[in-house]
């Protein structure tokens, strides 16, 4: 077993501590300290030293550690540095006895006895020290000689993430909550990798500080929701759009608090990379650049196609905001010949001489009628047509169709698309 004994200032214990879960799943909370069991999982991240240098790489400020064989002897060695005392060379026996914790009810009646130090006690009868002092004391002495297995009150994650924290001042203007949300979402991207788990939708919301302005009632709080298009941890690109979304917001009332929860997350596959370095194309990837436009131009002022199912030309695509999801394609079939390179937004209705349709002048149908016959399912929704190429005296090669009414009707030409 090894132990690496952390004391973080009380702020930010919460913050180490799901830091630390990063690294293994042992971490437990005892007294003032933060305890890692990492004999199982230090290899994954090179060997203790490498470990080390990567969970005190990101820390906000130096934080004091000690290592040692059980989580007792580590504590007691922090203990020893925080007040400054030398490392006994006999360990753990010279450990004075007030770096143990379930002696500190009993330290000063066993110094007049002449007990000082681990190595003191354990010499005691043990039957004797369990009457006198309870059991407990001789149980933890058990534990830090490595005779006993160790209990620590393991640290676990919540299943949902969501933190308020209190403002360091009142914030007037949404800019100035970002430096705050950065803070979430250091914890944020904590939780995330912890729980294998990507963000997809995420709300910050803050609470008023008051409940009446210039006569009016202002409601308790205020809330933003931000959107990714797909599974994120990459805390730079959440940094931008949680960025982008704040300075589009204004605050009806100075803030005092801000929560961030999410809304909705998905399991985390992993970035897939190729060993060839002309495949890693360096710079922001496209769904993120959509996100941060979409945030910028308005949701929709950024669309994609979604191809649909249906034989009708001016249906046969849709376009939807791009923060819905991807641009959507049918299933590769073999294109018509016939089809035209351009499609006009609405088809136009065509003058007629006799029975011969006008576009520049008369069109010459060069095809025989396609026909297509579809939608009866949708009320009022029938469509039966037949499509022809034709030639224009002034435009070249057009797409015309003709709509087939009932009996009684004269048939309608439509102009609806363009050959290039």
């Amino acid at each position: 077993m090894h132990w690496i004994a952390l004391s973080p200032p009380e702020a930010q214990r919460t913050a180490w501590g799901w830091r630390a879960l990063q690294f293994t799943p042992r971490v437990a909370q005892v007294d003032e300290a933060l305890l890692l069991e990492v004999s199982t999982s230090q290899r994954l991240w090179g060997g203790q030293d490498r470990l080390l240098r990567r969970l005190f790489s990101r820390g906000a400020q130096p934080v004091v550690y000690a290592q040692g064989p059980t989580y007792l002897v580590a504590l007691a060695l922090l203990r020893l540095q925080l007040r400054g005392l030398s490392v006994p060379a006999d360990l753990p026996g010279g450990l004075p006895l007030p770096t143990l914790t379930a002696a500190l009810p009993w330290a000063e009646t066993l110094e007049r006895t002449g007990c000082r130090t681990w190595g003191q006690l354990r010499a005691l009868p043990r039957g004797g020290v369990a009457r006198r002092f309870g059991a407990a004391l001789v149980d933890a002495l058990d534990m830090a000689y490595g005779q006993r297995p160790e209990v620590c009150p393991w640290l676990a994650l919540p299943e949902v993430f969501d933190m308020n924290v209190e403002l360091p001042a009142l914030a007037t203007t949404t800019p100035e909550l970002m430096w705050t949300a950065q803070r979430l979402l250091t914890h944020l991207q904590a939780w995330l990798r912890v729980r294998d788990r990507g963000v997809l939708a995420m709300e910050l919301q803050w609470t008023l500080d008051l409940k009446r302005l210039d006569g009016k009632l202002l409601p308790t709080h205020q809330q933003l929701e931000v959107r990714t298009a797909q599974p994120a941890q990459d805390m730079a690109h959440l940094r931008r759009l949680v960025s982008e979304h704040l300075a589009r917001e204004s605050l009806a009332a100075p803030a005092n608090h801000l929560r961030l929860r999410v809304l909705d997350s998905a399991p985390w596959v992993g970035a897939s990379r190729s060993f060839l370095p002309e495949d890693n194309v360096p710079g922001e990837k496209l769904h993120q650049l959509i996100e941060r436009l979409t945030v910028r131009l308005g949701a929709h002022n950024v669309v994609v196609p979604h191809a649909q199912a249906d034989h009708r030309p001016e249906r046969r695509q849709q376009w939807l905001p791009a923060r819905d999801g991807a641009a959507r394609a049918l299933p590769h079939d073999e294109p018509d010949a016939l089809y035209p390179t351009w499609l006009l937004p609405q088809p136009l209705l065509l003058q007629m001489k006799g029975n011969v349709p006008q576009y520049g002048g008369p069109l010459k149908r060069l095809t025989r009628a396609s026909r297509i016959a579809t939608g009866w399912w949708e009320p009022g929704g029938h469509t039966a047509r037949d499509y022809f190429i034709a030639r224009s005296p002034e435009h070249g090669l057009v797409w015309v169709y003709r709509d087939r009414l009932t009996a009684g009707q004269k048939d309608r030409w439509y102009l609806q698309g363009l050959y290039a």
